[in-house]
């Protein structure tokens, strides 16, 4: 009986065409890390953490992203296991599993038992995609790119928006500066939006990952005290124009399926629903 050999190891990078090849298989779902890995390559340095590869019959199949968030990308089932057995090996050294429902779901069952219990599980999170803005909602004319002198203005808002999404301020433990960094790197690269009155950020969005084939929206936010107003979806025109019109041709989100306000709105928008990630976060 002949039998098929699978192995698992780290990617080095002389085997970035392979990875990137695996990548382009989904480029909406994979927008993530394929953004990271075209701009670091797979140097761990400078990728910010290993890209494991799963192996059939000498052939690259599967990868796993295990950096600050362990990321299964078009993995297999029988990869996933893989991915899992070295991740328990390791130990936890992520704040988040994320990735496609299914491969996350499963990744995350295998490794439960001893990286448990989770601070709180994302079961289902809509991915919305869209190649084309809605006709019905008009952009709001004052969404413009926040300028790299304007770090301290949107600053706050991003802190609260993170707060209010994940339960924890992103200033703990190193007192902000990995996520300081990260968000004066979007506003460098002229992906970060915001609508500013009398000083203050009163919506703002960024474009999180992108590709030359698809990019992904986040961080969407609306002060509290101007929500009700429709902002969030003017807003959301506004920066789906500039993506789609600077960035890529497929602009993608996903969401909480409990956030039945923001999944309407973005609906609205242009946005269509086709599947759904995970996240478990620690």
């Amino acid at each position: 009986m002949l039998t098929t050999t699978t192995a698992l190891k780290v990617l080095e990078p002389g085997e970035l065409d392979d990875a990137l090849a695996v990548l382009d298989r989904d480029p909406v779902a994979n927008a993530f890390v394929a953004a990271r890995v075209q701009i670091a390559g797979l140097d761990p340095w400078r990728l910010g953490g290993e890209m494991w590869g799963w192996y059939v019959g000498g052939r690259l199949e599967s990868l796993c992203y295990a950096g600050a968030n362990l990321v299964p990308v078009c993995a297999t089932s029988e990869a996933v296991h893989g991915f899992a057995e070295r991740a328990r090996r390791q130990g936890r050294r992520c704040s988040s599993i994320v990735g496609p429902a299914e491969p996350t779901a499963e990744l995350w069952s295998l490794l439960e038992p001893s990286w448990g219990p989770a601070r709180e599980i994302r079961a289902h999170q809509p991915l919305m995609v869209t190649s084309s803005p809605s006709a019905e909602i008009a952009p709001d004319p004052y969404v413009r790119r926040i300028r790299k002198n304007e770090i301290d203005l949107i600053m706050p808002a991003c802190v609260a928006m993170f707060t209010e999404e994940v339960g924890i301020s992103p200033m703990a433990g190193d007192g902000g500066l990995l996520y300081q960094a990260r968000v004066a790197e979007l506003v460098g690269a002229g992906r970060s939006f915001a609508r500013v009155e009398d000083g203050k950020v009163i919506f703002k969005a960024e474009i999180g990952a992108a590709t030359p084939r698809a990019c992904q929206i986040q961080g969407v936010w609306v002060d509290p005290a101007h929500r009700g107003k429709g902002l969030s979806e003017t807003g959301m025109a506004a920066v789906l124009r500039y993506a789609l019109d600077e960035v890529a041709p497929v602009v993608s989100l996903y969401v909480n399926d409990f956030n039945t306000a923001a999944r309407a709105s973005y609906r609205r928008v242009g946005f269509q629903e086709v599947g759904a990630f995970m996240s478990v976060l620690f």
